[in-house]
């Protein structure tokens, strides 16, 4: 099963890799966890990454690649893999597949969680994040029910800047989906639901 997860931000694609991970041992591959883990432990693609997002800029495509080769080298990513945050455009989508396919893999599938914008600022709008253990809640939550600690809302999670997170999305990331339609591999699910409804469809559409 290896799958590239596709969805706005806000959409729910981090809780459903969740779940695909505890139910069927696959490996979820975030780009963002990538960069940060790289940095933090100061491989030589850390300290390259570090220079491009130490000046505010773009990490080139091919040093992003080259993090995610190597993660699929790690054991638990042979049983699988769930692609969360890359590609995030067409060329980037043909380079993964050119590389996938030098290691003999390829995508089974481009799982895509839709949700319309207005249900997205709703919800992010009404997030709230605990300051000191990072627990995601609601704006029902005074305090962080894991811990008891202050909960805030993220600068990133206000309703002007969701706005502009999703205009980003639609302009570059948009097109992927597209790109996976035309390869026959696109599936698409509600993701406006509850949870449990939306991971029942993610199941079916997977065949899992």
């Amino acid at each position: 099963m290896n799958i590239v997860l596709l969805g706005a931000p806000g959409a729910g694609k981090g809780t459903m890799a969740q779940r695909l991970v505890a139910d069927y041992g696959v490996a979820h591959i975030s780009t963002g966890d990538l960069l940060r883990a790289a940095v933090k432990g100061g491989t030589e693609l850390g300290v390259q990454a570090k220079q491009y997002m130490d000046a505010g800029e773009l990490v080139p495509d091919q040093l992003v690649i080259d993090l995610v080769k190597e993660r699929l080298a790690a054991d638990d990513a042979q049983k699988g893999f769930i692609l969360d945050g890359f590609p995030r455009n067409t060329v980037q989508a043909v380079t993964l597949d050119s590389e996938l396919s030098a290691l003999g893999r390829s995508i089974d599938a481009a799982l895509l969680i839709d949700v319309a914008p207005e249900v997205i600022i709703e919800r992010l709008s009404a997030r709230r994040t605990c300051r000191a253990c990072g627990y995601t809640g609601t704006a029902a939550d005074a305090v962080c029910p894991s811990c008891g600690g202050e909960m805030y809302q993220r600068d990133d999670d206000k309703p002007e800047t969701i706005q502009n997170r999703l205009d980003v999305y639609e302009t570059a990331t948009s097109p992927l989906v597209e790109y996976y339609r035309g390869q026959g591999l696109l599936k698409s699910v509600d993701g406006a639901r509850s949870i449990d409804e939306v991971y029942a469809d993610v199941k079916e559409a997977l065949g899992l």
